[in-house]
């Protein structure tokens, strides 16, 4: 399925700040829905080329900002690339919600495992043996451990577990 998608790059004049400048705004339009993104940087309404969406003026203020926002552009066509490459749903507000940081996992494997063992002791005698418990306890210690020796780390984000981490996890307790 085809989609458009286009980008625009606006000031806001409606929104001037204390020393005369507005904030740029990217609009992104994918099938005729439109989300904003702040993109946090702001410019005299004066110095704003609405033709060529960039600031007009050839100081390194002005250089400095347009690269800034070309820079902005690229993340943006790459997050959109990437969300068609994934084969998820590309909407305007996937989109933003993917450059913004919203509605991803952040979770990491030690407390996920902890949590696991919380629910774990609660079942010892009904389903399960204290035994089982040991063991599990002993394996996100051996876990922790790992995270340690082979990258300096006390957690680890759950989406960064691949087959590469579980075969270097399954030789450190094979050592």
């Amino acid at each position: 399925m085809n989609k458009t998608f286009n980008l625009l790059f606006y000031v806001k004049k409606s929104k001037i700040n204390s020393v005369g400048e507005s904030p740029i705004y990217l609009r992104i339009t994918i099938d005729s829905k439109i989300a904003e993104i702040s993109t946090k940087r702001t410019v005299k309404p004066t110095r704003w080329n609405s033709a060529m969406q960039k600031v007009s003026g050839s100081s390194e203020e002005c250089r400095s900002l347009n690269y800034y926002l070309k820079t902005f552009e690229q993340k943006v066509y790459d997050t959109y690339h990437g969300l068609m490459r994934d084969k998820e749903t590309v909407t305007c507000e996937a989109l933003k919600n993917k450059l913004l940081g919203k509605g991803e996992l952040n979770r990491t494997l030690i407390p996920i495992f902890q949590d696991h063992n919380d629910r774990m002791e609660k079942l010892i005698g009904k389903e399960f043996a204290k035994g089982t418990l040991t063991r599990y306890n002993t394996c996100i210690s051996h876990t922790k451990e790992f995270l340690k020796w082979k990258y300096n780390l006390t957690d680890i984000n759950i989406i960064k577990i691949d087959y590469g981490f579980l075969n270097d996890f399954e030789f450190f307790l094979r050592t």
